[in-house]
């Protein structure tokens, strides 16, 4: 079961590369590749990056610069020229993309006569990869994650709402404390904290982004006014416990979709994603955060 499963995430992260690969200049439709894949767009992305490393748009910039790279070092076409066939406005803006990667300008790159055009990416897909071509499945040791299988119930979920960076959920949890401080609902024993993610970060404009800083709580009991309501819905859920920063949480999801999941013999589920915090910054350092993940199984 487990080679089948894995075959099934490759396959549709193939298409993906391979459809990029063959349109490199044509707007893709993710949305349509997602739900060819049975999965949201959300857990698309996040399956797509944790298997190659990039983001699809990240994937198709890149090979677009290798290209932009070739023309600058095969022809004598205006630069202003090329920075338009690889989807730059402007002849500034190229330039600046293309000395954060080659780490010169593309007039000082074409003097080099043998320089090299490809940028390093451990997928293994470069400009003149071949629709077909298998790409390298990112491996770095998430496979072997510690995670548990639990069955979960139906969870009400009092709420604030953040529309911004995810970063700034905090202020949204500040906010929530303050509405529910004095119901003494932080000090009972078992409350969870949690923050639903509804956007795909590498597909939404930051300012776009949506998520909820929430808090677990009674059925039957009467929510303040400011609060709204989510459920997360009862079923099976993948779960892993990460001590460390926030900031090393992104990772973590990677290599949770990209690498354990394709490997686990699981299928992703329709449920949401989640994070629990098991403390805060308020009671410990950094590297003593403890943040459980969950992952919706079918």
């Amino acid at each position: 079961m487990k080679p089948a499963t894995r075959s099934f995430y490759e396959e549709a992260v193939q298409r993906t590369i391979d459809a990029i690969v063959a349109n490199l200049d044509e707007a893709l439709d993710l949305d349509t590749l997602a739900s060819a894949a049975g999965m949201s767009p959300y857990h698309f992305h996040r399956m797509f990056r944790g298997m190659v490393g990039e983001t699809p748009l990240e994937l198709a910039r890149r090979l677009r610069m290798e290209r932009a790279a070739r023309q600058v070092l095969a022809n004598d076409r205006p630069i202003t020229q090329i920075a338009f066939d690889a989807a730059y406005e402007t002849h500034e803006a190229f330039t600046r993309a293309f000395r954060l990667w080659y780490r010169t300008s593309p007039s000082g790159f074409r003097l080099r006569a043998h320089a090299r055009t490809e940028i390093p990416a451990a997928c293994g897909v470069h400009f003149g990869h071949a629709v077909g071509q298998s790409f390298v499945a990112r491996d770095s040791g998430g496979r072997d994650m510690t995670v548990e299988i639990k069955q979960m119930p139906e969870m009400r979920v009092a709420t604030v709402r953040h529309v911004g960076p995810y970063n700034l959920i905090p202020q949204a949890f500040e906010k929530l404390g303050k509405i529910v401080d004095h119901l003494g609902v932080f000090t009972r024993p078992g409350v969870q904290m949690v923050a639903l993610y509804h956007d795909d970060p590498d597909s939404t404009p930051p300012e776009q982004l949506r998520s909820d800083a929430g808090l677990v709580v009674p059925e039957g009991m009467a929510l303040p006014d400011g609060l709204g309501e989510e459920r997360i819905p009862a079923g099976r859920y993948a779960t892993t416990t990460h001590v460390g920063p926030y900031e090393q949480l992104g990772d973590v999801w990677a290599r949770f979709f990209g690498e354990w999941v394709p490997a686990s013999g699981h299928r992703l589920g329709p449920g949401v994603s989640f994070e629990v915090y098991r403390n805060t910054p308020a009671e410990v350092p950094k590297k003593d955060l403890i943040t459980d993940l969950f992952i919706s199984l079918a």
